[in-house]
């Protein structure tokens, strides 16, 4: 069961209706109280969870739930502003799952939906990703190098992870924009560059591992 907590009537039926074509069971709610609620039937099989909700905010709800030894474990989509990025990070640090841009179209959230469930659903929680002395723990939403932490953007962590996830492939500019920027942003390849440079900055001698593909992109090496 999906539960949509969304104070938009419009908004919330579009996404029960579009989840139930979808072939996913859902039920829509307009609070926090009315998710806490239903959380007992045990169902749950994702949360998306809107920031700003009429009761409690939505940052309030997800740190109460993964403070929950009953609930912790059902994957949280956030819904956040257009845009803001503090929102989003907040979102991630607090231990979502992913996040939705507002305004958004609904196949993106059925592909994000099916994407967290294939790696987050019951019983499981990211996995850590290491290479050399790199660490991403996604649950926390740390990155460490030889054991000292790193302080990296939201869009500096996002890279990584990506290139993380699949050491050795060549990502386009484009591939990277739209994987880490979002379908709707509609700046420069170059913002990719420039990150990519402050990364490579931050991660000391691991920042090697980040390599130029000519005519391209980038890829993360194996090994320095």
């Amino acid at each position: 069961m999906i539960y949509c907590v969304e104070d938009d009537k419009s908004i919330r039926e579009l996404m029960v209706y579009t989840l139930n074509a979808s072939g996913f069971d859902v039920k829509g709610m307009a609070t926090g109280k009315e998710l806490f609620a239903s959380l007992p039937a045990g169902d749950a099989q994702l949360v998306i969870l809107d920031i700003m909700l009429p009761d409690e905010d939505g940052i309030s709800i997800l740190k109460k739930l993964r403070k929950s030894s009953s609930y912790s474990d059902i994957p949280v989509i956030m819904a956040t502003a257009k845009g803001t990025e503090y929102d989003k990070v907040t979102g991630l640090d607090a231990g979502a799952d992913d996040y939705l841009a507002k305004p958004f179209g609904m196949m993106e959230m059925v592909s994000r939906i099916k994407a967290v469930l294939r790696r987050c659903g019951p019983g499981k929680r990211p996995e850590v990703l290491k290479l050399s002395g790199l660490v991403i723990d996604p649950d926390e939403h740390t990155v460490s190098a030889d054991g000292e932490l790193i302080q990296l953007t939201f869009k500096e962590y996002e890279l990584l992870k990506t290139f993380m996830e699949s050491t050795g492939k060549a990502y386009s500019r484009e591939e990277l924009l739209h994987t880490v920027w979002g379908t709707d942003f509609t700046g420069e390849t170059r913002t990719v560059d420039v990150h990519i440079g402050t990364l490579r900055t931050k991660l000391g001698k691991y920042g090697d591992l980040i390599k130029t593909v000519r005519g391209v992109g980038y890829r993360m090496e194996k090994s320095v």
